[in-house]
């Protein structure tokens, strides 16, 4: 719900100062903007949406040690009404991933700030923003699979390449083009995603 005057409230979710202070100079130049809120971390972003139910999230994929997508989820189940665009620096993760975690979009860090004020415009009116992401049904490649299912099982990545008949750098490859389209972290949050999303083999 947008406040009295029709204006909204956005809250940029980083864990780069320069990045935070980039975004929210750049939105409050907006006259749909009333008020532009900062978080470094999921808590603190959890937190401000309790107390202020923003209409917009911008969500950094990467926030520490911490999964932006998990950090969308937290934002939703406290704060409904709040629209979460989810946004990274480095690759691209599918639209069904997104969805999973309840954002409304994905954007590049690429983008210029001309796009980046239309996408959360969009959004803000109920909009999904999906540009340039990877390809809706096959996030990952058949072989990104087959690790995929191998990690799931709690394999290292030397047994996996044995299994594979793989060199450990190719299955570490892999494993990071893995963690990036599906926008995680570690093991555990792609097997978990991976099983949300139905695309273990």
């Amino acid at each position: 719900m947008a406040t009295e005057e029709g204006r909204l409230r956005v809250l940029v979710v980083d864990d780069h100062d320069v990045v935070q202070w980039g975004f929210r100079l750049l939105l409050e130049r907006q006259s749909w903007v009333e008020r532009c809120l900062a978080a470094s971390n999921g808590a603190e972003a959890v937190e401000a949406c309790r107390k202020l139910h923003p209409e917009v999230a911008l969500v950094d994929m990467l926030l520490g040690s911490e999964s932006g997508a998990e950090v969308c989820e937290e934002i939703r189940s406290v704060s409904p009404g709040t629209r979460v665009l989810l946004i990274s620096g480095a690759g691209v993760i599918s639209p069904n991933v997104a969805r999973s975690a309840g954002a409304s979009g994905f954007i590049s860090k690429d983008w210029s700030a001309v796009d980046v004020v239309k996408a959360v415009r969009m959004v803000s009116l109920g909009t999904e923003v999906f540009a340039d992401a990877a390809p809706l049904d096959s996030p990952l490649s058949e072989r990104e699979q087959e690790v995929l299912s191998l990690i799931a099982t709690g394999s290292t990545n030397k047994e996996i390449a044995k299994h594979l008949h793989l060199s450990p750098h190719t299955v570490k490859e892999h494993t990071s083009a893995i963690y990036r389209k599906l926008g995680v972290r570690n093991r555990a949050e792609a097997t978990r995603q991976a099983q949300r999303l139905k695309i273990l083999v």
